[in-house]
């Protein structure tokens, strides 16, 4: 499968490049940058082409995969769809509604396959660890928790993301805790379509960018978020935990590298385009994200 890469940033440098340029069933055709140096760069250190136009590259590709802003890489999947590229996207997928709808739309339309990173999702250990809570079933309550130091003083590449600096923790890492949460829990009411049912997202501000989330589910069972981006390191960290009947589950650390979970992304995309089976993490389940996250949005007013 000959696979471009939309992106220069340090996601597509860290993770999304090494992941693509190492994978035994893809061929990397080439890059694409909003800045024609970073993506020569980039390309020198993945030994591929460095393209001018983005639709050059979409008509020699059979796949993309984008690491980008979210409303930079909304047009751009919509592009990609109708070229006929199969989509390996980051989350969000974009952060107005009408936007993922379009995505979810052109993807339909053109019959290709998608996969969006969530990265928890795709990781070693707790990708399992989500799927056997999902078959046991029954839980009551949950919690996510998202505490990263980007603005909190850490040493991290994304504190100078305009688009990070401008949505904040609630878009950034929400999707990540959505993505543990939704497929165990449930769709949140009313999620497709108009939007959320009223008092199903309820959200509320903290110290910096930090913001908290309560859902109500499809299950009956309730939930929280608490995300953030202005922790300082040492009151960083990423957990989540479920109760129910049968007690307390938590979820493991995370094992592994970004790029060795967007590897398993990958071959996900690949196994979806081999057979025409959507994966659990496609611009479907993004679109509903995205609706969630823009509730949340509105409710902090």
């Amino acid at each position: 499968m000959r696979v471009g890469l939309l992106g220069t940033g340090p996601w597509a440098i860290r993770t999304q490049g090494p992941a693509l340029a190492a994978h035994p069933e893809l061929r990397l055709t080439g890059v694409w940058g909003r800045r024609r140096e970073a993506a020569e760069a980039l390309a020198a250190q993945l030994e591929t082409r460095a393209y001018d136009d983005a639709d050059a590259l979409l008509a020699d590709c059979d796949a993309v995969a984008v690491a980008l802003p979210p409303d930079v890489q909304a047009p751009l999947a919509v592009r990609a769809a109708e070229a006929g590229c199969h989509l390996l996207l980051d989350k969000p997928v974009a952060t107005a509604p009408a936007a993922a709808r379009r995505v979810t739309e052109a993807v339909s339309a053109a019959g290709v396959a998608s996969v969006v990173f969530f990265t928890l999702r795709f990781g070693s250990g707790v990708a399992d660890w989500i799927d056997q809570q999902a078959r046991a079933g029954g839980w009551l309550v949950g919690r996510a928790d998202w505490l990263s130091p980007v603005f909190g003083g850490g040493d991290s590449p994304y504190a100078a993301s305009p688009w990070r600096r401008e949505k904040g923790a609630l878009w950034d890492v929400g999707p990540h805790a959505l993505s543990v949460l939704l497929p165990v829990l449930g769709d949140v009411p009313g999620a497709d379509g108009d939007g959320p049912e009223a008092g199903s997202v309820r959200a509320a501000r903290g110290v910096g960018d930090t913001v908290h989330v309560a859902l109500r589910h499809t299950s009956g069972a309730s939930s929280t978020l608490t995300l953030s981006h202005s922790m300082p390191p040492a009151a960083a960290g990423v957990s989540a935990e479920l109760r129910g009947p049968g007690g307390v589950a938590a979820m493991p650390e995370r094992e592994g590298s970004p790029a060795e979970a967007c590897g398993r992304a990958l071959d996900a995309l690949v196994e979806a385009a081999r057979t025409g089976r959507p994966h659990a993490c496609d611009v479907r389940f993004a679109e509903r994200v995205t609706g969630i996250l823009a509730a949340a949005e509105s409710d902090l007013g």
